[in-house]
């Protein structure tokens, strides 16, 4: 290969990363992104009132409830709604995002929990927002492995990021792969597009350089020979790296990779990174 050729290869892989970068820290600093939330509230049967939130709330048999005051208005899927609103019973890992003026109050099941979190887009996490610090892209950190699928999905415990909290996921497999000269595997669970996987993993870099409890990689459908493409140039950061009010799922058992993955996003200014 000419060195021209070298160096294009690199610039179209240099931009494809920081398009993949732009496209994260656009997400999570939305208007009504994770960054916009300004509480986590976790219902039971009693009626409670929250300081960015309209109404009454409460949970039970029937699902969530929500007992708005004269006056007050939320917009449910486009129709506005007063007075005593029932949410229903929401499925794992479900929610309902319920629009209050220029708020949106995302009403959600974690954990087996029924929760109220706000998002106001003048949360000071939103605006004081600057970006998320990443290691240079690098291509020898895009590795190809091997997806292993297991016989039957296995239900697979992890915990949270809130202390208590406890998420159960069908792992359908495990990638295998070697990196750093050492032959490695990861659990993975299935991903949000058809086919794909979602891998957390940890490394000798959490705590240090990258986030402590986890990070996540989003890896494309596998091959017909069960070939993947892990690049950890796009390992990401799980809102929990940003706020304590995320509910996220921390890495399976075994998850914890032994080597240091310099490559993907660093610890967030908003938890002392540089």
């Amino acid at each position: 290969m000419t060195t021209e050729a070298t160096t294009t290869d690199s610039q179209v892989f240099t931009e494809s990363w920081l398009d993949w970068h732009r496209a994260q820290e656009d997400r999570i600093s939305a208007p009504h992104g994770f960054l916009a939330i300004t509480g986590l509230h976790w219902l039971d049967d009693r009626p409670q009132r929250f300081p960015d939130a309209p109404g009454a709330w409460r949970t039970g048999p029937d699902g969530v409830v929500v007992a708005l005051d004269e006056g007050e208005e939320l917009v449910v899927d486009g129709t506005p709604v007063r007075g005593e609103h029932r949410f229903g019973v929401l499925a794992e890992r479900s929610g309902v995002d319920a629009v209050w003026g220029d708020a949106v109050i995302e009403v959600a099941k974690r954990g087996g929990n029924d929760i109220v979190r706000p998002r106001h887009p003048d949360a000071p996490l939103r605006t004081t927002f600057t970006g998320t610090p990443a290691y240079s892209p690098d291509p020898r950190w895009a590795v190809t492995g091997r997806y292993v699928a297991f016989d039957e999905p296995r239900p697979t415990t992890v915990g949270a990021a809130v202390e208590g909290l406890e998420h159960v996921y069908d792992a359908p497999g495990r990638v295998e792969f070697e990196l750093e000269g050492r032959q490695l595997s990861l659990t993975a669970f299935p991903g949000r597009a058809p086919g794909g996987l979602t891998v957390l993993f940890t490394d000798a870099t959490s705590g240090v350089t990258t986030y402590a409890a986890n990070r996540v990689l989003t890896v494309e459908p596998p091959a017909g020979d069960g070939t993947v493409v892990l690049d950890f140039n796009r390992a990401a950061n799980l809102p929990c790296a940003y706020t304590d009010l995320a509910t996220c799922p921390l890495p399976p058992a075994g998850n914890r990779l032994p080597v240091a993955v310099e490559a993907g996003q660093k610890i967030p200014r908003e938890r002392g990174g540089s």
